[in-house]
């Protein structure tokens, strides 16, 4: 397998993640199903990232259960990816 495989999507996936962000307590409109998804693909880039800047992997406030469900499907995303390329 090329380099040129695995190094586009993880900048792609990088440039993603650089575009979370963390609502203030008291704003409008919490995050929802949808940003619970991206916030759940995005998760373990943006633990990464929390090693070297202050970047929270989960929103709050947020909608409640909805966003949960939305971040769970979204982590769960990288492990049918993890284990379908391991075989």
């Amino acid at each position: 397998m090329r380099a040129s495989h695995i190094a586009v999507p993880l900048v792609l996936l990088l440039l993603l993640g650089g575009c979370a962000t963390q609502p203030h307590v008291g704003a409008y409109g919490a995050p929802g199903f949808l940003t619970g998804l991206f916030h759940g693909v995005v998760a373990p880039l943006s633990l990464i990232g929390g090693l070297f800047v202050d970047v929270r992997i989960y929103a709050f406030p947020n909608s409640g259960w909805w966003y949960d469900f939305g971040f769970l499907l979204g982590c769960l995303g990288w492990a049918g990816g993890a284990s379908a390329a391991s075989s």
